[in-house]
Order: structure tokens, then C-alpha cells, then sequence
């Protein structure tokens, strides 16, 4: 099992450590069009994973390792797996 990271958001060069909400939602769109909540999507995002079929990088252990990552979006996430006919990687 991977050791949970603490989330690590764009700092976008604030310097009081604020995240950049701004260059998240340049790159959620995909995560938000499929009502996941805001930080599932900043954890799919912080992992490089800007898209559903980016899911085939990771297993499916690892996304619910992510920070941010609950049941519904999890659940939500295999939902939309399915009808794509993506699987998480082994």
C-alpha cells in the first residue's frame, strides 16, 4: 500500500503558501464535468491525472490513497471507468 502525501497544491508564486485555484480549474474541467468535488479533484489533479483515461496509470488502491479521494468520488470515478471500458492498472 503507498504511503499517503500530503496534497500539494500550484503555489502559482504566492508567497503566503495560498494555493492557485486559478490553474486548477484550467485543468479539472474533465473531473468537474463529472460532479466530482472539489478535493477529489485537486488530488487528481496534484497526481498529474487530468483525465479518465489517465486512471490506466495508476491502480485503483492508489487513487483511494490519494488525499482528497472519498468514497463517492471513488465510486463515482468506476462508474465512469465502466462506460469508457478503462481499467486501473494492476
Amino acid at each position: 500500500m503507498a504511503k499517503k502525501q500530503p496534497a500539494q497544491f500550484p503555489s502559482g508564486g504566492n508567497s503566503g503558501g495560498e494555493a492557485n485555484f486559478d490553474k486548477y480549474a484550467a485543468l479539472d474541467g474533465e473531473w468537474r464535468a463529472i460532479g466530482l468535488s472539489a478535493p477529489a479533484r485537486r488530488a487528481l489533479v496534484d497526481a498529474k491525472l487530468l483525465k479518465v483515461s489517465d486512471l490506466r496509470k495508476i491502480s485503483l488502491e492508489d487513487l483511494q490513497d490519494l488525499h482528497g479521494m472519498g468514497k463517492s468520488a471513488i465510486a463515482r470515478i468506476k462508474v465512469v471507468m465502466a462506460g469508457k471500458k478503462i481499467t486501473f492498472k494492476p
